[in-house]
C-alpha cells in the first residue's frame, strides 16, 4: 500500500474529453454528456484500501450531490491484468454492493488517466458548469488506519461552495492513497 499523493494540477484547467464504457450497462459514458453541468470525477479502484475506507460515504455523498444538481462520475483506470480485482466484472460487483448511483467507468487503455493526471486512488476533480477545475483534493482527512471518521467534508464543502457560486475553498489539500496501477510503458514520466 503506497501512499501516493495526487498531482494538484492548476485551478482553471479544462477537463480533458472522456468517452468510456459503463461495464454495469454496457454505454459508452461521454464528458459531452454533462455539457454545462457541474461534474466531479472521481478515480478510484476495487482493491485499494484507501478507496475500500470511504466507498459507502462517497455513494452517499454522490447520490446527495447529484440531487442538487452535480454531475458524478468515478472511473477505474487500473491494470486488470495484474490487478483482477479491479476488473470490469468486479467493478459492476461495488456497483451493486455500495448502491452507486453514478457511472463507473472503466478507462481500459489509461489514456484518460493520464490526461487528467491522476496519480492515486482515491483521486478528485470538481469542474464548474463550463468544466473548468475548481478543486483537487482529498475527500476528507481519514486514511486506513488513522482514526479520522469518513465524513467528506472537505468534498462537501467544494461542493457547496461551486453551488453557491462561491470561490473555490483554500487552502486545497492533496488526495492520498495507493498509487495507479500502470501498465508496463503507461507509466507518467
Amino acid at each position: 500500500m503506497a501512499k501516493t499523493p495526487s498531482v494538484m494540477i492548476e485551478l482553471g484547467t479544462k477537463a480533458p474529453s472522456f468517452s468510456l464504457l459503463e461495464p454495469r450497462t454496457g454505454k459508452i459514458v461521454c464528458l459531452e454528456d454533462f455539457s454545462s453541468q457541474p461534474i466531479l470525477v472521481a478515480f478510484i479502484c476495487n482493491h485499494c484500501p484507501y478507496v475500500i475506507q470511504m466507498k459507502e460515504v462517497f455513494s452517499r455523498f454522490a447520490t446527495e450531490a447529484m440531487q442538487k444538481g452535480l454531475a458524478v462520475v468515478a472511473i477505474n483506470a487500473n491494470d486488470v491484468a495484474n490487478y483482477p480485482a479491479d476488473s470490469p466484472e468486479k467493478m459492476i460487483e461495488d456497483v451493486d454492493k455500495y448502491h452507486y448511483s453514478f457511472p463507473y467507468l472503466y478507462d481500459e487503455t489509461q489514456e484518460v488517466a493520464q490526461a487528467y493526471q491522476a496519480a492515486c486512488t482515491p483521486d478528485f476533480y470538481l469542474f464548474d458548469a463550463n468544466h473548468e477545475l475548481y478543486y483537487r483534493g482529498q475527500f476528507d482527512a481519514a486514511r486506513p488506519g488513522n482514526d479520522i471518521p469518513v465524513t467528506g467534508q472537505d468534498m462537501i464543502a467544494a461542493v457547496d461552495a461551486l453551488l453557491a457560486n462561491q470561490p473555490a475553498p483554500e487552502p486545497q489539500l492533496a488526495s492520498l492513497g495507493c498509487g495507479i496501477k500502470w501498465k508496463q510503458g503507461n507509466e507518467p514520466s
